[in-house]
C-alpha cells in the first residue's frame, strides 16, 4: 500500500529514530562506496555523493564499460534497487536488514548483473567502525520515521537549490555525503586555502586536504550528532577569517557552536517558523555573508539575484 504524502517540515527528533539513522547511514556507505571505486575523482569528492530525487537517494550514472548502472534508495516502497542502462534490474526490501545482509545482498545483486566489485568494508568518519560484513548489531529500520527524513530532505533540497542560484562562481551541486550523512551545498571564493589539517575520524588525510583545498562557505543539513544530538542546519567557512564567529546572523534561533566551529540553526526553529523556506534562505545568507565580508570576497563578481522559473538572468 502507497504511503500517504507527508505534510513539509515534519518533526523528527534524533532520539526517536537514532538506531534506524544509524542503520540507514551505514547502508549509504555501502552504495557510496560503490560509486567511488567505479567513479573517476573529481574535485571535492563530488564523484561519490548521493542526489536527493523524489523517491530517495541516488548514485545517479555509474561507468561499467560501455554500459552504466544506478542504485536508487526508495524511501516511499522501502527499497533499494539497482538498475543497469542494459534494462536488468535487482531490488531489494529495506526493513529486516542489518548491515552485514544488506552489504551482502548488494554485492550478489551486483555480481549476478555482471557488475563484480569490491569496497572498502570499514565505515569512513565514524568511531569504532565495524566491517560491514560483519556488522549484525546495526539491523533497525522505521519505515515512517525514514519517510520523515526523506521529506526533510526533500523540503531542504528545494531550498538549498534555490539559494543556490543567487552565485555566478564556482559552487558544489546540492548533493548528499554519506560520509557525514548530511545534505550539503558549497561556494567558493575562488581562491586556495591553507593545506587543511586533516584528523576527520577513519577518513585518509589526502582526501580531507583535497576537499578543502579552496576557500569555502558551505551549507548544510543533518539529523544530529555529538555536540547537537537534535537535527539541525549548518553553516561555516574555511578557512575561518577573523570575526567571522562573532557576526549577527539571522534569523534569532541561529547560534555559533564553539563546539563544532560553524553556526547552527536548530531544524525545529525552521519547522515551527511561519515561513520556513524564508528562515531557511535568511540563515543560508546570512551565514555566507558573515564569510564573504570578513574573508573580503569579490561579492560584486560572484553574486546575482535569486533564480526564477522560466526568466533568463539579466546580464
Amino acid at each position: 500500500m502507497r504511503s500517504a504524502p507527508l505534510v513539509p517540515w515534519p518533526e523528527l527528533p534524533t532520539a526517536a529514530w537514532r538506531e534506524t539513522y544509524e542503520t540507514l547511514h551505514l547502508w549509504t556507505q555501502v552504495v557510496g562506496k560503490i560509486r567511488l571505486v567505479r567513479s573517476p575523482w573529481l574535485n571535492h569528492s563530488w564523484h561519490v555523493v548521493l542526489y536527493v530525487t523524489a523517491r530517495g537517494l541516488t548514485t545517479s550514472p555509474i561507468p561499467d564499460g560501455t554500459r552504466s548502472f544506478q542504485i536508487d534508495f526508495d524511501f516511499i516502497d522501502h527499497a533499494l534497487r539497482i538498475s543497469t542502462s542494459d534494462g536488468a534490474r535487482r531490488q531489494l526490501a529495506l526493513a529486516g536488514q542489518s548491515v552485514a545482509s544488506f552489504y551482502a545482498a548488494v554485492m550478489a545483486d551486483l555480481a549476478d548483473l555482471g557488475i563484480p566489485i569490491a569496497i572498502d568494508e570499514m565505515p569512513s568518519e565514524l568511531p569504532e567502525p565495524i566491517r560491514f560484513s560483519e556488522d549484525n548489531r546495526h539491523a533497525s529500520y522505521d519505515p515512517s520515521a525514514v519517510r520523515r527524513f526523506f521529506q526533510i530532505l526533500l523540503d531542504a533540497d528545494r531550498v538549498f537549490k534555490q539559494f543556490r542560484t543567487g552565485f555566478l562562481g564556482k559552487a558544489s551541486p546540492v548533493h548528499f555525503f554519506w560520509g557525514s550523512f548530511d545534505l550539503a551545498v558549497t561556494r567558493f571564493s575562488g581562491r586556495r586555502a591553507p593545506r587543511y589539517p586533516g584528523s576527520v575520524p577513519n577518513l585518509p588525510d589526502a582526501v580531507a586536504c583535497e576537499a578543502y583545498s579552496h576557500e569555502e562557505s558551505s551549507a548544510g543539513f543533518w539529523p544530529g550528532s555529538g555536540a547537537i544530538d537534535y537535527p539541525a542546519f549548518y553553516s561555516y567557512a574555511y578557512p575561518e577569517p577573523p570575526g567571522y564567529r562573532a557576526t549577527k546572523v539571522r534569523p534569532e534561533a541561529a547560534f555559533f557552536s564553539e563546539g563544532l566551529g560553524e553556526f547552527i540553526l536548530p531544524y525545529d526553529a525552521v519547522r515551527t517558523a511561519a515561513e520556513p523556506e524564508q528562515a531557511l534562505l535568511e540563515f543560508l545568507q546570512s551565514t555566507y555573508e558573515a564569510a564573504a565580508n570578513a574573508a573580503k570576497w569579490d561579492r560584486d563578481a560572484l553574486e546575482c539575484p535569486l533564480g526564477r522559473p522560466g526568466v533568463v538572468r539579466e546580464i
